[in-house]
């Protein structure tokens, strides 16, 4: 792909803000980019108290890094009345997790989360640090985004450049028991960087890097199903739960485009046991082979979260439309998640 061949549009553009003039949101699942978001200027029925809001605003960052030796998960997390961050280093040769960072955050303080998805976000806990920035705009201009992490254990730099790139996901819509939500999903950009890991050095030349933005007003127990792998040519987001299927989208030559329903079937008491993950629009039929995962359960009385995130690969087919032949898949590197949130 050249810039001289811009990558086509299956969805609509994004608009620049995904509340319209008379305060309704713009429901939908777009390519492109949007501006900041200000839910206090929703109108009925979507319209809630400032208290209510102060109490059921979640946003959070997360990016993903992906080599044939690691994949790395970092997140930055806002839930309003308080914030949290975690980030993990998962050895695929070793199949096992071999670095990781979990910490809840001083409330108003050590997380800063944009409300702009193409916004810096950031995390400070005494010596441990997370920065993640957007490209950068007028005179020093660049594609890239790029990523920070120190802590006791480990490090990370990281780079990934959005040029020529697929368009990004953006997908608003409604909350049951909440009120509305908007997420903007990056495809894969190619990685350069570093992981430092107890004096071990690992490359991330040659890596996929992909990120999640989400932004909205949940309700007070929010569930879902997610799975997500990104190489430069192809790439998928999928989820079943709060969001319905708002953001299942597929990236495939450049090229977004929506999905239907998915189906997650696998062994709720063996998640490391393989997954058959496929869509009911008859576009996408994967099987997952977890190597390993990454799991959570905090129980902090009013709020809780119980988390599991296999980390694997992906092998199957997909299809941009009915008619088109299927496009194998074979071994794309990629996350499932199984998580449940009291917040």
């Amino acid at each position: 792909m050249t810039s001289a061949q811009p990558p086509l549009q299956k969805l609509p553009a994004a608009p620049d803000n995904v509340i319209d003039g008379s305060g309704q949101p713009r429901m939908g699942r777009y390519a492109g980019q949007t501006g900041a978001i200000d839910w206090s200027q929703l109108t009925a029925p979507f319209s809630r108290s400032k208290v209510w809001r102060r109490f059921h605003h979640k946003r959070w960052q997360y990016v993903a890094l992906s080599t044939p030796e690691l994949l790395c998960g970092i997140a930055i997390v806002d839930v309003g009345w308080t914030n949290t961050a975690f980030a993990y280093v998962f050895d695929r040769q070793q199949g096992k997790q071999i670095a990781s960072f979990s910490q809840d955050g001083i409330p108003g303080m050590s997380a800063s989360v944009s409300h702009h998805p193409g916004g810096a976000s950031r995390f400070r806990f005494f010596g441990s640090r997370i920065d993640y920035l957007p490209p950068a705009v007028g005179a020093t201009a660049d594609n890239k985004y790029r990523l920070s992490l120190q802590c006791d254990e480990f490090s990370i730099d990281a780079e990934f450049d959005a040029e020529n790139t697929a368009p990004q996901l953006l997908a608003v819509g409604p909350i049951v028991h909440g009120s509305v939500h908007a997420t903007q999903k990056s495809p894969g950009m190619p990685l350069t960087g570093e992981v430092h890991v107890d004096g071990q050095r690992f490359d991330l030349q040659g890596g996929v890097a992909s990120f999640d933005y989400s932004n909205g007003l949940l309700a007070r127990n929010t569930e879902w199903r997610w799975a997500s792998a990104h190489g430069l040519d192809i790439g998928f987001n999928l989820q079943a739960g709060y969001f319905g299927n708002q953001e299942n989208v597929l990236w495939l030559d450049g090229q977004l485009h929506a999905l239907g329903h998915v189906r997650f079937d696998y062994d709720l008491k063996a998640p490391l046991a393989p997954w058959h993950i496929y869509t009911d629009d008859g576009l996408l039929d994967l099987q997952f082979m977890p190597e390993g995962a990454r799991r959570e359960n905090k129980n902090m009385l009013i709020a809780a979260t119980r988390y599991i995130q296999p980390i694997g690969s992906f092998s199957g087919w997909v299809k941009p439309d009915r008619q088109a032949p299927p496009r194998p898949v074979e071994h794309l590197v990629g996350v499932t998640e199984e998580h449940f949130s009291r917040w």
